[in-house]
């Protein structure tokens, strides 16, 4: 059985006179046949959690803990493994990559036809196959084989979504990282992105989705995760954490949805170079007491010195 397990991820950058410390402690599973949504604000580390698995992070990183693939009876350890061994074994092939904003990835002055025949050679496709091959992966996603010829700023949003998803499956991985894959797209492209991962999940791939679109996470996620200031403060199944959340900052952020009570988490997120030695979320927590000063217990998923006993009230939950 295929997996994707990190323990204790912890990902800081050294930066002149200061450390970023971006992630912190990150502990979670991806399998084949669900989809994990890792949510939170912008700018809580999610996309750096995302680079570190792939090696994909800058010279002034430091990256600690542990991360693998396990596939069959095979272990491939994620965390140091040098440039080569994840090009040829990971990249594409066991892990494909939805970037964000897609359009920005692709190369201007080549047609999207050339770059994803490119990415299908190069991971292994027979030549002679590689033309029909990108048609039948666009055709999966709604495009054209004519649209495959067509030059990135020709493209919609919409359509440079498409082109990152056939390009992602080029190598046929079993999971599937989305970093923002909704952002700037409108709302009926999203629920056509959210469906073509639930499509994914439910043909046996596992998804990794990173976003800050709860909406998007609730169409799609069977296991949700939510990152604050670098830690994971909560996980567990997404219909529970969405319709009982059980730390406040994640109560928060549902409270702000426009489909729920619309009001927004007070106060400001704290800087990632002078984090606290307590609970993060203390300056914003309306529960926060003394106690918050000291890191905070892990229990049943959810990292908080008060955890929330109760489910949302019925009126909040249908956004009365």
């Amino acid at each position: 059985m295929n997996a994707l397990v990190v323990e204790d991820l912890t990902v800081s950058f050294r930066i002149p006179g200061a450390t970023v410390r971006a992630v912190t402690g990150a502990c979670f599973e991806a399998r084949p046949g669900r989809c994990l949504a890792l949510v939170g604000e912008s700018g809580c580390g999610k996309s750096v959690l995302a680079h570190a698995l792939l090696g994909l992070l800058p010279g002034n990183a430091s990256v600690s803990g542990k991360a693998w693939l396990e596939q069959g009876d095979e272990r491939v350890e994620l965390l140091g493994a040098s440039q080569a061994v994840l090009a040829r074994r990971v990249r594409g092939r066991s892990i494909g990559l939805i970037p964000q904003s897609p359009a920005t990835h692709l190369t201007p002055v080549r047609t999207a036809r050339a770059q994803l025949q490119e990415a299908l050679r190069e991971l292994g496709t027979p030549a002679a196959q590689v033309r029909e091959r990108a048609d039948v992966l666009a055709e999966r996603y709604g495009l054209r084989p004519a649209d495959l010829d067509r030059y990135p700023h020709e493209l919609s949003g919409g359509m440079a979504q498409r082109v990152a998803n056939a390009m992602a499956l080029a190598g046929d991985p079993w999971l599937l990282l989305a970093d923002e894959p909704t952002s700037g797209l409108d709302r009926p492209l999203v629920d056509r992105a959210m469906a073509a991962l639930r499509g994914l999940c439910d043909e046996g791939r596992a998804v990794l989705l990173i976003t800050h679109d709860l909406r998007a996470a609730e169409q799609v996620a069977d296991d949700l995760a939510v990152m604050y200031a670098g830690r994971l403060v909560e996980t567990g199944p997404a219909e529970r954490v969405l319709n009982r959340p059980r730390h406040p900052y994640t109560a928060g952020l549902l409270d702000a949805r426009p489909d729920r009570a619309f009001v927004p988490v007070p106060g400001m997120p704290p800087e990632l170079t002078r984090l606290p030695d307590g609970c993060a979320f203390a300056p914003r927590c309306p529960a926060a007491s003394p106690a918050c000063g000291e890191p905070p217990p892990v229990a049943d998923g959810v990292a908080c010195h008060h955890p929330l006993e109760r489910p949302l009230e019925a009126g909040r939950a249908q956004g009365q």
